[in-house]
């Protein structure tokens, strides 16, 4: 199968936001009168981000599902995006379950393959995606300000115990080590979370590589420290995998297991209201694990209100 057949068979597909369709050198997208593009790219490289085992179907699903993570982040509706590949063969019983993962999440939020690149070599998926926010609208990690709570949506740290159980460092039954791994391989990004913050939130960040090593990305930003009541996020990882951990392995994998690709966000206390409301009206619960503080520094609290430091770091590609 040559390039050009694997595109057409497997990925070409009708459009409405790129005016020329797959198959030119570029794609076109305009927004709407009163809106600004954003704009992000993540790859995926085997043996760094995916298993060689992983299912190709979930696997699709994954790359553009940290991609339209990113543009929850920061508020904005997905538009379309462009699909890079390179793989050592083109391999139609990898390929059919993989555009079949890629496409359905990408039809679930009207978000439209408008191009790409395929070539031969390590398996590698890269992906551009293209959003659209309200002028001025967007919701950065610059933001946060002293007194303003911060947030957590969904579940976190159950990615890091499939990743364990992989690993063989960890032993799991088989219910528990299915919700864990649906987590790793499958994770829900939060878009229409991120839409209806809009005008609420003060700063915001997805979390990939931590929840304390990307919420200090947003401290760093905003010149502002954190306080987090680690009380607070004992009901973070779901219960299913807390029945394999004791409570510091629990905590240790919520706060830096990464991979979760759930928003930490910030807001001011006077709309938790608004928040909750966000929270049901997208079906996404929320929870307040902390403060903005206005020195700088992240200072973690236990149960009984007493500082502690385990030293938590985040994942960094070349560290």
């Amino acid at each position: 199968m040559g390039e050009f057949d694997l595109i057409d068979r497997f990925f070409k597909r009708p459009v409405t936001r790129n005016v020329l369709g797959i198959g030119d050198d570029c794609a076109l997208l305009a927004p709407a009168p009163g809106m600004q593009l954003a704009v992000s790219s993540d790859m995926l490289v085997e043996g760094r981000h995916f298993l060689s085992t992983v299912d190709p179907e979930k696997l699709g699903h994954k790359a553009l599902a940290v991609n339209l993570s990113d543009l929850a982040a920061c508020g904005a509706k997905p538009l379309a995006f462009t699909l890079a590949l390179s793989m050592q063969h083109a391999d139609p019983q990898w390929l059919e379950p993989f555009s079949r993962g890629l496409l359905a999440l990408a039809d679930a939020h009207a978000c439209e393959l408008v191009g790409g690149d395929t070539t031969r070599g390590p398996l590698n998926i890269c992906i551009t995606v293209f959003g659209e926010v309200p002028q001025g609208q967007a919701i950065l990690r610059s933001g946060a300000k002293a007194g303003d709570d911060i947030y957590v949506s969904g579940n976190v740290g159950d990615a890091r115990v499939a990743l364990e159980v992989f690993r063989g460092t960890l032993s799991l039954g088989e219910a528990a080590f299915h919700v864990a791994r649906a987590r790793m391989e499958t994770p829900t990004p939060r878009v229409e979370l991120g839409q209806s913050l809009r005008g609420i939130a003060s700063a915001a960040i997805d979390v990939s590589d931590g929840l304390l090593g990307d919420l200090r990305h947003v401290l760093r930003a905003s010149g502002v420290g954190a306080t987090i009541e680690t009380a607070s996020c004992a009901g973070l990882m779901s219960a299913a995998s807390r029945t394999a951990l004791d409570a510091q392995r629990q905590l240790d994998y919520v706060l830096a297991g990464g991979d979760d690709y759930e928003l930490v966000f910030t807001a001011p206390a006077s709309r938790r209201d608004a928040v909750m409301r966000a929270s049901r009206d997208t079906g996404t619960p929320v929870t307040r694990i902390g403060r903005i503080e206005s020195g700088a520094g992240l200072q973690l609290l236990d149960a009984q209100g007493q500082p502690f430091d385990r030293g938590y770091t985040s994942f960094d590609h070349f560290a």
